[in-house]
């Protein structure tokens, strides 16, 4: 395993605090594509979360901290099991991943989740 230098590890995670747009919450544990995230597993949002710029990670390598969502749009009824981050702009699935416990969820509703790290670890 080849030795990065944190300037290369920031320029790749460095992307999504500069274009994240969305959070949404997804009936999938994760999703792969920006469609699945935006429309097909899609269960609610959050327009313009917060994103810290890169830090050093919690062990090693860089993170982004996500902050913590207080009202984000349920959309659809369903159980939301992951989240996703986009770049709608640009049609990009930047991230995602498995909430730490599925939820019910009622369209009409708000939802709150906890601050959560995007991590890139240092080579072994």
């Amino acid at each position: 395993m080849a030795y990065l230098h944190d300037n290369v590890l920031d320029q790749g995670i460095n992307y999504i605090d500069t274009n994240l747009e969305k959070l949404y919450i997804v009936s999938a544990t994760a999703v792969t594509t920006f469609t699945e995230a935006e429309s097909s597993s899609s269960l609610g949002v959050e327009e313009s979360p917060v994103c810290s710029a890169p830090q050093d990670g919690d062990t090693s390598g860089r993170k982004v901290a996500i902050s913590a969502v207080t009202a984000g749009s349920i959309t659809a009824d369903g159980t939301a099991r992951g989240w996703a981050l986009t770049d709608d702009s640009a049609s990009l699935l930047l991230a995602s991943g498995s909430l730490s416990a599925s939820q019910a969820v009622t369209n009409g509703n708000s939802f709150t989740l906890t601050a959560f790290d995007i991590e890139i670890p240092d080579a072994p």
